[in-house]
């Protein structure tokens, strides 16, 4: 084990040490194809974008040397007929200019939207498969900033930064051909500032790369600041905090704006000083080159041709600190959403498979210890016997982990030592899929999504029908209150079913939980958040679907599980007392003490 764990942080600490761009590439590789194809229609479109020059330079030499111009040397000799052949090319070339142009647009952007929808799904995905502890210890503003912002980042990049690059490389090998071709005398003069282009531009990449980092860094905090304050308006009103609020959302936005300037403090430097190196090239051509076509050294025509080039140069390079910018910000979005996909799993599943419909539902803690991250520990040794088919209930004080032990259940978190088992498997060699399908959960903070009420109780269960859903209601005495609703059982609930009660929320999913129908029913703190009456209608439909099937009740309310086959009490993290209602009264012990402070006998 101790191998594996070795080898895989190699391999981590290896995928970190790449390239972002070659680690993109390797994700894209089913894109191969596609990237090859577009890279092709992108050079091939800059080929013909700086072919028209070579066309005014020989319209020039065949207007100045007539029947001796290029042209002549192939046969046609008379001039009209020489503009015509120029004209022709030039319709052609045009042409197929402006066809690449329409594949290369077509084959990036659709290959952006491609990449982007991918890896999009894929992080998600992986998100889905990661631990509870890895949400706990992050903000839901920062991960929705990688699976939105940071991923949109990337598609823009590919949509036009990519080609930007590709022309650019391409034009500056086509042009340097061109100058040492036609005047090999001149070319290393306008060439010269070449290198220091490529150089300086590396070395602004290697600046620049830090501080855009940073400004990814930075507005993930404010994302998650956002995405907080938006899901606690009612309390950010309620305590009358706005202007608070709107402070620290200030705080995080100007520093998000200072660390965006300090990258464009950078980035804006760039393309001057290409212009200024630029200019010392384009200054050796107009010289030295005149006075070769002067003297005869150099033709006019190959004069013209390099005026125009050096032109069709500059524009391009100094668009090059704009490509770099997009590209810097492109690659430090694909380093966050990289080490997303690279964080691992932690809980992996079984290979036992287990149906529904064949689970008794007997389960048994054995010597089970457990303790959250750099936290003492919340269980402590502890085991206990729940038969198929009986209602157990969990009491004790808060903190003394009795929730802790359905999170372990369901395997979000895992044991430290000791085993759970299902019917004599342990929870480890399950099919993950299988031990969470045969589990219905009702907890006191429950969560609908923004959707109808009927969507919200088919949760989980999609392929059950209306009348399945109406009767799984009325099952859980929702059927009532859910037909007076505007449109029934397609009312929006809102976000987080915001439009509804507690009460109405708690029989909606309890309502889940019956069209769930699983061997396993645990109900945490199923009634705590309802008024009295809500209380008696929830719990005459838990007693309606608890029946031969495996309840486990947490509960402060002690009245709600009075009648559990036998009831367990949790004192810092260990079992501290058993027994039915009756036997721990006659205790007079933890539970007997619990029972007189909420029934008013002290």
């Amino acid at each position: 084990m101790a191998t594996v764990l070795k080898s895989h942080r190699a391999s981590r600490r290896r995928k970190h040490s790449t390239h972002p761009l070659q680690r993109l590439l390797e994700y894209g590789h089913q894109y191969r194809k596609q990237i090859w194809l577009a890279t092709t229609c992108s050079i091939l479109n800059k080929f013909f974008d700086l072919a028209p020059p070579a066309l005014i330079g020989v319209a020039v030499d065949v207007v100045v040397k007539q029947q001796d111009s290029i042209i002549a040397q192939f046969g046609v000799r008379d001039v009209f007929q020489q503009f015509l052949i120029i004209s022709f090319l030039t319709v052609i070339i045009w042409i197929l200019e402006s066809v690449f142009e329409y594949a290369y647009a077509r084959l990036w952007r659709n290959l952006g939207q491609n990449i982007q929808h991918d890896l999009r799904l894929d992080a998600y995905k992986h998100l889905q498969e990661l631990e509870l502890a890895y949400f706990e210890e992050r903000s839901t503003g920062g991960l929705m900033s990688i699976l939105s912002d940071d991923i949109n980042q990337l598609e823009r990049f590919l949509d036009g930064g990519a080609n930007d690059i590709l022309q650019v490389s391409a034009t500056v090998l086509i042009i340097g051909a061109a100058f040492f071709i036609l005047a090999p005398d001149v070319a290393w003069m306008a060439l010269s500032p070449m290198p220091f282009i490529l150089w300086g531009s590396f070395a602004y990449q290697r600046l620049l790369a830090p501080r855009y980092a940073d400004v990814r860094e930075k507005v993930g905090f404010l994302n998650s600041r956002l995405s907080n304050n938006i899901s606690g308006i009612t309390t950010i009103k309620s305590f009358t905090a706005e202007t608070y609020e709107a402070s620290r959302l200030e705080l995080d936005s100007d520093a998000y704006r200072h660390s965006n300037a300090k990258a464009i403090t950078l980035s804006a430097a760039f393309v001057p000083l290409i212009r200024m190196l630029i200019l010392v090239g384009f200054t050796a051509l107009l010289l030295y080159g005149g006075m070769a076509a002067v003297s005869g050294k150099m033709s006019v025509g190959a004069y013209s041709v390099l005026v125009f080039l050096i032109q069709r140069l500059l524009w391009p390079l100094t668009r090059l600190g704009e490509t770099f910018d997009q590209y810097q910000r492109a690659m430090a979005s694909t380093n966050r959403v990289m080490n997303l996909l690279d964080t691992p799993i932690a809980i992996h599943t079984g290979d036992v498979s287990l149906p529904v419909n064949e689970v008794r539902g007997e389960v048994q803690f054995k010597n089970v210890y457990f303790a959250y991250k750099d936290r003492f520990p919340v269980i402590k040794n502890l085991s206990l016997d729940i038969p198929a088919g009986k209602t157990i209930a969990i009491v004790g004080s808060t903190g003394s982990g009795k929730s802790t032990l359905v999170k372990l259940l369901l395997r979000l978190y895992e044991v430290q030592t000791g085993s759970i088992t299902l019917d004599g498997i342990d929870l480890q060699s399950l099919n993950l899929k299988d031990l969470r399908r045969c589990i219905g959960l009702v907890s006191q903070d429950v969560f609908l999504f923004h959707g109808t009420v009927a969507e919200n109780i088919a949760y989980g269960s999609f392929e059950n029908t209306e009348q399945e859903i109406i009767t799984a209601a009325k099952i859980a005495e929702a059927h009532e209150f859910i037909v007076d609703l505007p449109q029934g059982y397609e009312t929006i609930v809102g976000e987080r079913g915001q439009k509804l009660s507690g009460g109405q929320r708690q029989r909606i999913a309890i309502a889940r939980a019956v069209l769930k129908n699983p061997p396993i029913l645990i109900l945490d703190e199923a009634t705590s958040a309802v008024d009295n009456e809500t209380e008696a209608a929830i719990q005459r439909s838990l007693d309606r679907i608890t029946v031969d099937r495996t309840t486990i009740a947490i509960a402060h309310r002690l009245s709600t599980i009075r009648n559990a086959d036998c009831i367990y009490v949790m004192e810092h993290g260990k079992l501290v007392e058993s027994g039915t209602h009756e036997q721990l009264l006659e205790k007079d012990g933890i539970y007997s003490g619990l029972w007189r402070v909420q029934s008013g006998l002290r």
